[in-house]
Order: structure tokens, then sequence, then C-alpha cells
């Protein structure tokens, strides 16, 4: 019996649903159909005949308790599943409708063990999870809902239908306001809804209250420095306060570093409506501090936004939103800097200087190919466009 409206045949029919196969390519994207469908060579691939294939979904009202089942799920499946159990990233979704991706994970076991459906079998009882089996023959394959026992009754078949890519990644249509906030009232309730769940939040909270006054006047110039570590950053903020006897913020503020290890450990959705509360701090010190001097800020929105677009939308850098999209656009209740300044050095060069840090090489070179995405948002991010976007 499925535990969600969303989740019913007649409206599955409707959706459309994508399998990061290869980040390498675009998203693998199917839908489902009553009558049997042949299969392209890509789904051939996915749905090939080897080892046994689920899915699973999570969906429910409450969006904090959405993100953290999503989280602890990937982390139960990245350390308890078999070296034979494939696990890709997946999503359904309503084409061009905002706040439809519903997240979850493609599982292609080809082991012996049953570790697969034991665990399916213990997520299954959330209810807050769905999970589906697929069935192959000859060139057809069919979702069916997955039971953990045979079925008394006989499961509705629903065929594996190629579909068309998607216009635009489908993680952008959950972005605005789930990982990029465009307001602090947004982001605010995030972490009002997380007070029970982590005691830190009303702390943050209660920082945020004594600093919600973030308008200025006909102040100083306000400056933001963006880029990569290693870029040169901290040598032309120095430099510039120096020269311009100007007062240097840096973003996020440091009230909030007691707090960031917490935050950093939740989902997303919680880290990034912490960082965005952050940048309403920062604000409403620009605010105060432009009034007597220039101010240099190292970091603002733009690095909080590119971040959280770099994560959110996986694989390919062509999946990311377009130039022009919303997605870019300033908060309109965030005070914006005169002049943003974006650095970048190249790969090799910034790598020589990490390493002359002493950083970790191998969580440097981990995260190398997400630092790519990101100097690409910060280029979409390098400044103020009149009042509509970066």
């Amino acid at each position: 019996m499925l535990k969600r409206a969303m989740f019913r045949w007649g409206q599955l029919s409707s959706r459309v649903f994508a399998v990061e196969f290869d980040l390498r390519a675009e998203p693998l994207y199917f839908s489902l159909s009553s009558n049997p469908q042949v299969l392209h060579h890509a789904h051939q691939q996915l749905f090939g005949d080897e080892g046994k294939l689920f899915s699973l979904h999570v969906h429910c009202d409450n969006r904090t308790e959405k993100a953290r089942t999503h989280a602890e799920i990937k982390h139960k499946l990245s350390v308890a599943l078999s070296r034979d159990c494939d696990v890709f990233e997946a999503s359904s979704f309503t084409p061009d409708v905002k706040n439809s991706v519903v997240k979850g994970f493609f599982i292609r076991d080809k082991s012996t063990t049953t570790l697969s459906e034991d665990m399916l079998k213990t997520l299954q009882q959330s209810k807050s999870v769905c999970v589906f089996s697929y069935k192959r023959e000859g060139q057809y394959c069919w979702q069916e809902l997955w039971s953990p026992v045979d079925q008394v009754q006989e499961s509705v078949r629903q065929y594996i239908t190629p579909a068309a890519a998607a216009q635009h990644h489908p993680s952008t249509l959950n972005i605005r306001n789930s990982d990029v906030f465009y307001c602090m009232k947004e982001a605010y309730e995030v972490l009002q809804e997380c007070t029970d769940i982590i005691p830190e939040s009303k702390e943050v909270l209660k920082l945020v209250d004594e600093q919600l006054e973030t308008s200025r006047g006909d102040g100083f110039p306000v400056i933001v420095i963006e880029g990569l570590d290693a870029t040169g950053k901290t040598t032309l903020t120095e430099a510039l306060r120096e020269s311009l006897n100007a007062t240097l913020l840096k973003s996020p503020p440091q009230c909030l570093a007691p707090f960031r290890q917490r935050f950093d450990s939740e989902p997303p959705l919680i880290r990034r409506a912490f960082y965005a509360l952050g940048n309403y701090i920062t604000a409403a010190h620009i605010g105060k501090e432009s009034l007597r001097a220039p101010v240099i800020v190292d970091r603002y929105w733009h690095s909080t936004a590119a971040y959280a677009i770099a994560t959110a939308v996986g694989g390919r850098v062509e999946n990311l939103p377009k130039p022009g999209s919303e997605l870019y656009q300033w908060p309109e209740d965030l005070l914006k800097p005169n002049l943003v300044l974006l650095l970048t050095v190249s790969p090799e060069e910034r790598l020589r200087r990490l390493r002359g840090r002493g950083q970790d090489k191998t969580v440097e070179e981990a995260e190398l190919e997400m630092n790519q995405l990101f100097r690409l948002k910060c280029c979409q991010l390098q400044g103020v466009r009149g009042d509509r976007s970066l």
C-alpha cells in the first residue's frame, strides 16, 4: 500500500524520473506508461540483465524532516551496501513545476547477498520512504511497488518509457529558498523548524534578532572580494584595508564560528539556511561600519549561492542554470555592495599554493571538480547589475 498520495499510479504517470547514471553526461530520463516500450541503448545499460534493481524516494510535508531523512539514507547506503551495489542519485519531478522534485536513489545490486533487500525493508518502515523495484522481460522493463514479501494481489505494472532530456537540470526546480535563500524570512523559518532537534539553532536565531537592522544611508563604498581559497583574497583585502583606511569584514561573521562545525554536518537545506543568515548578520555589520569608513568584505552572498548551486546541480558544467536565470538574482532584502571583485588563478597555481600551506592533498584533490564548478558560478555572480541580477 502506498504511503503518499503523490505516488499513486495515476499521479506517477505525469512525472519524469531522472537518474544520474553517468556524471559526464545528461541524467538518464524516463517516464511511466501502461503500455510496453522498447528501451533505448542508454536505458538498457541502466536496466541491464544483471542484478536486482530498486529505487527509493523520500517524500514528506515537513521539509527539514525530508532533508534529514534523505541525508541519513545516503549515509546508510554508502557504508552498508556491498561493493557489488551501485547507488545513483535519482529524482522524480513534474516538468517546469517548481518545488516538484522528490529526491532519492537508484540501486543496482549485482551481489548474491540480501543486504539491499534487508536495508530497504528497514527503510520502507518510514512513512517518508517509498520503494520501487524493476523487472525486465526482453527489451521491456517495468516498475512496481516493492514488497519484501510475495504480494498476494497482482502489482500494477508501469512500463519504463524513455523520456526527452529536461530543458534545465531538474534540481534547479528546487533550488529557490531551499539551496539558495532569497530572503531572510525563508532561512529564518528553516532554523525555527530545527530548534527541537538542533539546540544551537536558538542561539543562531538570537544572534540574527540582535542584528536585524541592515539598511544604510549614503555611507562609504562597500567592496566585496570573492574567489576560491588561495586566489589572493587575504593579500588584497589587507592591502585595500590599509590603503583606503577601511574596515575589513569577513563572511560568515566570526560570531557564527562556534556553530559552523555543527551546521556543516547537517543536510544542505539546514546548512544553507545557516550560512544565508550569516550573510544577513554580515549585512548588518556592513550597514553600521560603512557610516564611518569604506568597508572591505572577504566573501559574501556570491560564495554562499555559488557553493549551494554547485552542490545541488550534479554532473556536467552544462547542467548549471543558464546566465540570466532567476537563481542568480540578488535577494531583495539583502544589502548590496558597490563593487565586487572576483579573483582567479590557474588551477595549477592554486594547487601549488594550497600545497605550500600544508593542506591535505587528498581532500583538496577530491574537491577540485567542485571548485571548477564554483569558479563558473563566481563568474556568473561577479557583480550586481541593476536591481535584478548578479
